[in-house]
């Protein structure tokens, strides 16, 4: 009994160690997603001043930014995957291979994603079923976004790269200083000039008056400047800059890059096209029920930085870990990072519930809007956090390489109840906005059963003496 207790009591002290560490690594991401989330809140707003139509066409294409984002980002995890196994190990020189390698991922990926995007730009607002009276604009505003994809693939691509090596800071910093510029050109591009009172004194604001377009041009302009920042601090960083290394493909070690990013890379492309399929159903209810469904979106996602931040913490020390061969270490983050999200997501989920219609209000001056959104948004607090149990666990299964299950999990979760719900509830018993986010509630729940289920059986963790 003695022997038990002591185990206990180092087993405790063990996971008090690993707060400070995942909390190091935490923070620099969730300020960078704060920041950001700061940003779509500051373009939503100032999107929404020119009404009700501006606010449905900047939305009604945004689940296509989650479709490629996401697919650049699952590429993206290879390389986590990767680089923090290797430094783990102690094997800086194959980390700096792997950035190299990195670099020519950014080239092919960013360019055919721009052909790809500025070549649809004109159908996607169709496939999404925008209504025929803002799909111009919603397609204007669709191909300036997406113009600079090269620089979007690096910002993305880049930033996990350094994450992976436990340096949060410099993306954090890139990111803050893309937002700002991001906010300043809004105020420029999207008015048009104006006197505005400062301090009692009439001062005259140029503007370009340019309206949805201005907030694409200016996301757009930010998007390029970011992409050059992050480019810019990786060839100079002192642990993994790719400087000096070869340029040619390395099957070495893009085919273990690959194992993992393929089958994350097929997860998000399927749950992302249920996003967009999820969101095209909506678009189908009219401008009321997609306005508030865009603004909702935008409020809640305030409200998973706790969760994002914590996953990107678990990739890299559950990767590191791995590569030391340190089980102590990986089974200690788990009991560590574990009741840390959950504590985090149900503070996040209880200040959802209770500011809602303020939130709304941010957005909208329109009644219907601010009942319909606080609404949805009332129901998915209740659910923030079961949500955010798989989304560490994710995290956890990304570092040590392991993305078939979560693949599978997702796949169901989305094509299974939110989309087969959706399609259900709306086209065949002629309900609403409410009814699909009650969809994609239990598709929230749902991963929780099947990620918390995984975690208890410890299979996610390949050290485990049943998996070696």
């Amino acid at each position: 009994m003695k022997f038990s207790r002591n185990k206990l009591k180092r087993t405790d002290e063990d996971t008090k160690e690993m707060l400070p560490i995942i909390f190091s690594l935490a923070w620099p991401t969730m300020l960078e997603q704060l920041m950001q989330t700061a940003v779509q809140y500051m373009d939503t707003g100032m999107v929404g001043v020119l009404g009700t139509r501006a606010t449905a066409a900047v939305g009604a294409t945004s689940t296509v930014n989650w479709l490629i984002g996401s697919t650049i980002s699952a590429i993206s995890v290879g390389f986590l995957a990767y680089i923090s196994q290797s430094m783990g190990a102690g094997k800086k020189q194959q980390a700096k291979k792997a950035s190299a390698q990195a670099v020519i991922t950014v080239l092919i990926v960013g360019i055919l994603f721009t052909i790809l995007t500025i070549g649809l730009s004109s159908k996607v607002p169709v496939w999404m079923q925008v209504d025929p009276s803002i799909q111009r604009l919603a397609s204007s505003y669709f191909l300036i976004l997406y113009s600079p994809m090269l620089f979007r693939t690096a910002n993305i691509i880049f930033g996990t790269v350094l994450r992976a090596v436990g340096d949060t800071k410099t993306p954090m910093q890139v990111g803050v200083a893309f937002n700002v510029i991001n906010i300043v050109l809004n105020y420029f591009l999207i008015y048009s000039t104006r006197t505005v009172s400062i301090g009692g004194k009439n001062v005259l604001i140029p503007g370009a008056g340019w309206g949805v377009q201005g907030a694409a041009a200016a996301s757009a302009i930010a998007y390029t400047i970011g992409g050059i920042a992050i480019t810019v601090k990786l060839w100079k960083h002192p642990d993994i800059s790719p400087k000096g290394q070869s340029f040619k493909l390395d099957k070495a070690v893009l085919k273990p890059c690959l194992k993992v990013a393929v089958p994350n890379m097929f997860q998000r492309f399927a749950t992302s096209l249920g996003y967009v399929a999820f969101a095209s159903m909506i678009n189908s209810l009219g401008e009321t029920a997609t306005a508030a469904h865009t603004i909702a979106n935008t409020v809640e996602s305030a409200f998973y930085i706790p969760g994002w931040g914590m996953q990107t913490a678990a990739a890299t020390l559950a990767g590191n870990a791995l590569g030391a061969n340190d089980n102590k270490k990986l089974s200690g983050l788990a009991r560590a990072i574990m009741p840390l999200e959950i504590g985090l997501m149900v503070v996040s989920g209880g200040l959802l519930f209770i500011f809602a219609p303020v939130l709304i209000r941010l957005f909208s001056s329109d009644d219907q809007i601010i009942s319909l959104g606080s609404t949805v948004l009332r129901m998915v607090a209740v659910s923030e956090p079961f949500y955010g149990v798989p989304i560490v666990i994710e995290g956890m299964m990304q570092g040590v390489g392991k993305t078939v299950t979560p693949f599978v999990f997702n796949v169901v979760g989305m094509w299974g109840v939110r989309i087969l719900g959706t399609f259900v509830c709306i086209h065949m018993l002629g309900m609403g906005l409410i009814s699909a986010w009650g969809c994609m509630i239990g598709h929230n729940l749902l991963l929780f059963i099947l990620f918390a289920g995984h975690y208890l059986s410890g299979k996610w963790n390949p050290m485990t003496s049943a998996h070696r």
